[in-house]
This record gives structure tokens, sequence and C-alpha cells, in this order.
């Protein structure tokens, strides 16, 4: 008799999708708590001890890709900013007005503004917040289907081992069965055996 197998329970399967939204979702939000750091950094420095210094205009921002360029110099030494969010309406050749920190030349803003990139403070605002909710739903959903996967398998090896139970259980019956058909043929065939000798 062949034992009855039971087939094991599918497992629910959870796209990878999932899990490269978890990454991405967790880079964007640490790149943009960089990005808005390095900004707010910058900021303080230039607060501490700022040293105005005329830049002139060498490049505007073309809408491919492009950002605009502004050349100044500190102490005899040629410097350049980038992406600073220039005036509407100004030309290159325009003089700007810029502070730098003291101790950095390289952290500089435009004069009157808190931040050396306003733009990229708001994107990093706006950003973080939404790749942390986004990686907080991608992991409970991860979490929540390894749990299903858990349960699952273990369903599958109670479906196992009641199947083997039950295959064991009937390859045994016929033994059983036989063993007691040889008990009774042995003491029917000793009675006869006894009545045949007190005859």
């Amino acid at each position: 008799m062949r034992t009855a197998t039971v087939p094991p329970p599918r497992s629910p399967r959870l796209g990878r999708g999932w899990y490269l939204a978890a990454v991405l979702s967790a880079v964007l939000a640490v790149g943009m708590c960089l990005l808005g750091w390095r900004q707010a950094d910058q900021a303080d420095r230039i607060a501490a001890h700022p040293v105005r210094v005329e830049g002139v205009v060498t490049q505007l921002p073309t809408g491919g890709g492009t950002y605009s360029a502004v050349s100044y110099k500190v102490s005899g030494q040629p410097h350049t900013a980038a992406a600073l969010p220039l005036a509407d309406g100004i030309k290159v050749g325009d003089p700007v007005c810029l502070e730098h920190a003291a101790d950095d030349p390289g952290a500089v803003r435009i004069c009157g503004d808190t931040y050396p990139q306003p733009v990229g403070v708001g994107l990093a605002r706006f950003s973080v917040p939404v790749a942390v909710v986004l990686f907080v739903i991608c992991v409970l959903r991860i979490r929540r289907h390894r749990r299903a996967v858990a349960v699952r398998s273990g369903q599958g090896r109670l479906a196992a081992n009641l199947a083997l139970a039950t295959g064991a259980l009937a390859e045994g019956m016929p033994a059983i069965t036989q063993g007691k058909r040889s008990r009774r043929r042995r003491r029917a065939g000793g009675r006869r055996g006894s009545s045949q000798q007190g005859g």
C-alpha cells in the first residue's frame, strides 16, 4: 500500500520590488539627510564669521543639466560657487554679493540668504519624511511576508508528519492483522493436539 503524500502548502511570494523600494528609500533618506546637514553646517559657519566679497556670474543655468556659476577671489585665490540661487534677469558678467566663512572660502552663499542652496534644503525637508515612511511600509510588508512563510512552513511540516504517521500505520496494519491470525491458529492447533492426546 502506497503512503499518502500531502503536497506542501504554497508559500506566498513577495516581489523583489518591495526589497528594492526599501533599499532605495533608505539610500534616499540618508542622502537627503547628509545634504541638509551639509547645508545647515555651512550656513552656521558662514553666520559665525561672515566675510563679504564680490563675485561675477560666469555661467547661467540653461535647463540642460547645467548650473549657475559665480567666480570670486579670496586672498587672491580664485574660487567658483555653483548652483547658487541667482536673481531673475541676471546676466553673465553681472556682479553678485557673496558671503563666505572666514575659515572656509568654499562655504559661500548669496548675501542675505540663510543657506548656500535653499532649494536643496527644501528638497531634503520634503523627501526625507517621504522616504522614511516608504521605508517603514516596505519593512513592515517584508516582515509580514516572512511571518506568513514561517507559519506556512510549520503547517507543511505538521502535514508531512501526519502523512508519514498515517502511512506507517497503514503499512503496519497488515502485519498486526497477520500476527493476530497466526496466534489464533497456534492456539487452535494447541487445543486440537490436547484433545487428540486425551482420546
